[in-house]
């Protein structure tokens, strides 16, 4: 008797194994998750020409303009050091990134939009046609 409840149990959780495994397969083959996987990979290596731009081009030019060392550091107690001029330029790379992924989002959403405008055409004309119609119908059955 064990043996045949061990057995149930054992097909119980291939099944629900094999229920779950499917959905995850499903889950990683929709289109929005790869969509995302190769957003996620081109912004990291996008991340590291916002870094060079900062470091290699920013930097130097608030360095010349105005005198100030980005790269620079504040001791503090224990030899220790806070370096506010990496913690810049981290914050220079975020505002590029950040003006970058709305200046795309912006555009890919007013493409999308556009494919949108013609659809909403296209079936503000059908519901037209249709009343249109519906109106002939009525007048021809009044006649």
């Amino acid at each position: 008797m064990a043996k045949k409840i061990a057995k149930e149990d054992l097909s119980k959780l291939k099944e629900k194994g094999t229920g779950f495994f499917a959905e995850f397969k499903e889950f990683i083959m929709r289109g929005n998750v790869m969509d995302m996987a190769i957003g996620v990979i081109i912004g990291g290596a996008f991340q590291g020409i916002v870094t060079a731009l900062t470091e290699d081009f920013i930097n130097p030019l608030i360095n010349g303009i105005g005198g100030a060392e980005v790269g620079g550091t504040f001791k503090i107690y224990g030899g220790q050091v806070i370096k506010y001029g990496d913690f810049i330029t981290s914050v220079i790379n975020f505002f590029i990134m950040a003006l970058v992924l709305f200046v795309l989002l912006k555009v890919v959403n007013g493409v999308m939009a556009m494919g949108k405008k013609e659809e909403e055409e296209e079936a503000e004309k059908a519901e037209e046609v249709v009343l249109l119609e519906e109106i002939r119908d009525l007048l021809k059955k009044s006649k």
